[in-house]
């Protein structure tokens, strides 16, 4: 095995301090994700999993605990600054079988067949390469291994990215979806995940759908906050308007966020799809 190659530069690599802010919030919310990909995954005690693109631990300190100290698990990422804060937990719930590598997944360099699993949360729609990765991960797989991936479905499915594009709709027009660029809705469509997969040596066996919260806020203000510092390009456009633009977007984002308001709450969410796919 030869010495990984260095991560090439994340987006994320500048936002690690907006990331822990909200990642209490973001892990409580979506727990029920990465517990059904491990049981999807079929974890049991002794596995060896490979988790890539862990962020700051999950589901990979998930798995940890699932398959026990005489089993291994392996998260990758490409921001260093996300893997220390997975460390740190993982020191706190003493975790000695996991480990955390700061590793491009295109650029995977692991012995053949040596892991059971493998796991990619929202993650691989992201990737430049993803035929790339996943043949990597191929390669780790021993016969039969199964791979889970979380990838979310159509943009009216998925609100936390549907209300921040039509709150800037009425001051500025959002750039059109490329549902076959790296992005959020890349594999939207499980038959084009079906088609990426195959490609690289896995069948895809089983596609499932949750509907789970992202985010969790008391008002319209924090919503807007957090359009400002986790939209994307739409918090580019939002940065772009005047003052009283900004006042009325505010207003806009607050009287749409009223009607989702449960329980003194409001969250956004969305649709994900869970895949199931084995090494063929």
């Amino acid at each position: 095995m030869t010495a990984p190659s260095p991560p090439r530069q994340s987006p994320w690599s500048e936002r690690v301090a907006i990331v822990r802010r909200y990642h209490e919030m973001e892990s409580r919310l979506i727990a029920s994700v990465s517990e059904r990909m491990l049981d999807l995954a079929c974890l049991q005690p002794g596995m060896r999993v490979l988790d890539l693109a862990s962020g700051m631990g999950e589901p990979s300190l998930r798995a940890a605990l699932r398959v026990g100290p005489t089993g291994f698990v392996l998260g990758t990422d490409l921001v260093d600054g996300m893997l220390e804060a997975a460390r740190e937990q993982a020191r706190a719930q003493g975790l000695s079988n996991i480990e955390f590598r700061a590793v491009d997944a295109e650029a995977l360099d692991l012995p053949e067949q040596s892991f059971d699993a493998a796991t990619v949360r929202w993650a691989l729609m992201y990737m430049a390469r993803p035929e790339r990765a996943l043949a990597r991960v191929w390669h780790a797989l021993r016969p039969s291994g199964r791979l889970v991936c979380a990838c979310w479905a159509g943009l009216e499915q998925v609100e936390y990215v549907s209300l921040p594009r039509k709150s800037i709709e009425p001051f500025r027009q959002p750039p059109p979806i490329d549902s076959e660029a790296p992005g959020v809705f890349r594999f939207s469509d499980p038959e084009r995940l079906r088609t990426v997969l195959a490609h690289s040596g896995f069948t895809l066996e089983h596609v499932e759908a949750m509907h789970i919260p992202v985010m969790e806020a008391a008002d319209g203000a924090e919503v807007a906050r957090w359009i400002r510092e986790f939209g994307g390009p739409v918090a580019k456009l939002v940065a772009e308007l005047t003052p009283e633009e900004q006042r009325s977007w505010e207003e806009g984002v607050a009287r749409e966020c009223e009607h989702r308001r449960r329980d003194g709450k409001v969250q956004l969410g969305g649709v994900t799809w869970l895949a199931v796919a084995r090494r063929t």
